[in-house]
């Protein structure tokens, strides 16, 4: 009877995953997105709704950002992002880790200098062991804020850019630009561009998401991709983080779609 009830098992599992895949083929005729952002709320209040042992919640969350990883690279989206813990709270949950499960390039994107030595290096070599995969990217979120990012991005691009004005002044080539002497008031105001500050962003290797989805019907971005949301659909379903599913996820492929349909057809008519 129990190789019966496993057979039995498998055999749904096995429809399930060809349903599944019936409704990618059909989805994919429409457009796909390239970029989907989660920001994974609810796993303590579902340890608590479900009065679960404290840290029940966070594994029955990995299990589902699992699932949802999987919806995501079966669909052929190639880019992921997960928000996992920001500066502001990742000490309330340092056991937290994402392990790479589908051969993808995994990205560590924060203010890493923040996580304890152990995690730190963790996140290293899953970096580097991931880093030749190409098939698509998970990037993971940790000790990170918007606020952050982009103060270290302008950061950065101001010691760049002075890095090279001292190099071309050092070689006589710079022209007195370190005194900007000389110089044009325009060409001033351009010394850093857009493009200076963006490579040097935590999210510089993934382009801007198309869907961010946050669970527990929150629709505050809270500090997450702020530079990067202007443009995005963002997705609050009310089921908390470990409760997502493919129900969730088809449904904000739908609203993209529709979306992007109706967009389209206002440029068409304009």
């Amino acid at each position: 009877m129990e190789r019966i009830g496993e057979r039995v098992i498998q055999i749904y599992g096995n429809l399930v995953s060809l349903l599944r895949k019936c409704i990618f083929c059909i989805l994919s005729v429409g457009p796909i997105p390239n970029h989907i952002a989660f920001i994974m709320d609810g796993n303590r209040r579902f340890t608590k709704k479900c009065k679960l042992m404290k840290g029940a919640g966070h594994k029955v969350g990995f299990s589902a950002l699992m699932s949802i990883l999987k919806y995501c690279y079966e669909f052929g989206v190639r880019y992921v992002t997960v928000y996992v813990f920001s500066i502001e709270n990742f000490k309330r949950s340092p056991e937290e880790s994402i392990v790479n499960r589908y051969g993808v390039r995994v990205i560590f994107s924060g203010n890493l200098k923040l996580l304890s030595e152990p995690v730190r290096l963790a996140a290293e070599r899953t970096m580097l062991a991931t880093d030749k995969n190409s098939k698509a990217v998970l990037s993971i979120c940790v000790a990170y804020t918007s606020t952050n990012e982009i103060m270290h991005a302008v950061q950065e691009s101001c010691e760049e850019k002075w890095d090279e004005i001292t190099i071309l002044n050092s070689s006589g080539a710079g022209y007195g630009l370190i005194s900007l002497g000389g110089y044009e008031q325009d060409e001033m105001d351009h010394l850093i561009k857009l493009n200076d500050i963006e490579k040097h962003m935590y999210m510089a290797a993934s382009p801007d998401p198309d869907i961010i989805i946050r669970t527990s019907s929150e629709t505050r971005l809270s500090n997450f991709l702020l530079w990067q949301s202007a443009n995005c659909y963002l997705y609050s379903p009310s089921v908390l983080w470990p409760e997502i599913g493919f129900r969730q996820f088809l449904w904000a492929i739908l609203n993209f779609q529709r979306i992007h349909f109706y967009l389209d057809k206002q440029r068409q008519q304009s």
